[in-house]
């Protein structure tokens, strides 16, 4: 059994250490344990500081391409070199490393296949309250819309088993957290969640900013990756709406034109109620399309899944691979 922990980076030679240093060479359940790093296009000595630590493989990218983009590229990668279990933690040592072998105790039971570690948002003194609620409220929609009962949907230490790990497809350009729970819980795949410690912050987060801006961008993001896996409840939700209320304007005008026929003034309430009804009509259109494009998807991800699968029989090479030299730091 091999145990591959990835880690996506992006300019983190001066955190980077400390996450290496609490990492695993030994789990109880693996013969092997590997370090896999993820250079997403960094300017700094990023995989200097990786081989300095000790990684045994390391995944350069030509240019920074997300962290979305970043977390794919190391699943394959993790799968192309024989890995059983693939762990993702984060560079910034947000996640502590001695908590591996209860992250992937799950998988190695049999009870699941995916494991996602619970952060414990409430406990963590540097999330501001605003965070925290957009945490939860993030959590929420993806339980809601995989129909999974995970308590931390946009925790980033996670473990696969090789299954999951050819399933999952993120094709979000900002984050892989809430898109891969929701992938999992269509395809059935088994997840589980642990509780986990976390360190306190290292720098702050790169993704974001500003605390307005991670409303924004999850906000977004939420409402994105919710409507395009329930595509029919979002629009068709917004056409009953619109649709009650040109039906209940559309009363208004008959009301008002049986009791009072002469008076001029009735026109502006039939417009208005004709362009709720089509506005309506037009949100349940794009539901039905939007629900469409989900079963596509679906096929998509089943092709992509067996496109992996016989890349893997083929002996395929992961791409931007360079071996994880082991060699002392030049100061």
């Amino acid at each position: 059994m091999k145990l591959i922990v990835q880690i996506p980076c992006f300019n983190e030679e001066r955190q980077l250490p400390q996450t290496l240093a609490a990492l695993p060479r030994e789990v109880e359940g693996f013969d092997v344990v590997e370090w896999l790093v993820i250079d997403d296009g960094s300017g700094d000595r990023t995989v200097e500081v990786a081989r300095a630590g000790g990684v045994d493989h390391v995944i350069r990218l030509t240019n920074n391409k997300g962290l979305a983009a970043a977390f794919q590229a190391g699943l394959d990668a993790c799968l192309k070199l024989g890995a059983d279990v693939i762990v993702n933690t984060d560079a910034d040592n947000q996640y502590d490393g001695r908590d591996i072998p209860q992250l992937v105790a799950p998988i190695l039971a049999g009870h699941a296949d995916m494991v996602i570690g619970d952060r414990q948002v409430k406990t963590i003194e540097h999330f501001s309250p605003g965070k925290k609620l957009l945490q939860r409220l993030g959590s929420w929609v993806v339980r809601q819309a995989s129909s999974t009962d995970i308590p931390d949907t946009t925790s980033g230490f996670r473990a696969y088993n090789r299954e999951a790990a050819l399933q999952v497809q993120a094709v979000s350009r900002f984050t892989y957290t809430l898109e891969t729970v929701i992938q999992a819980g269509k395809l059935m795949v088994a997840i589980d969640s642990v509780p986990i410690r976390t360190n306190p912050k290292t720098r702050e987060s790169r993704l974001f900013p500003s605390t307005g801006a991670y409303v924004r961008r999850n906000a977004l993001s939420i409402f994105r990756v919710y409507s395009q896996y329930q595509p029919l409840k979002v629009f068709w939700s917004g056409a009953v709406v619109l649709g009650l209320a040109a039906l209940a304007v559309f009363i208004r005008f008959l009301v008002t034109f049986v009791e009072k026929p002469s008076i001029s003034g009735h026109t502006q309430s039939l417009v208005v109620a004709g362009v709720l009804f089509n506005t309506a009509m037009l949100l349940g259109a794009l539901g039905v399309i939007g629900d469409l494009l989900d079963a596509q998807r679906t096929l998509s991800q089943r092709t992509f899944e067996r496109v992996r699968r016989i890349e893997l029989q083929l002996g395929v090479e992961p791409s931007h691979y360079e071996p994880g030299e082991r060699q002392p730091l030049e100061v």
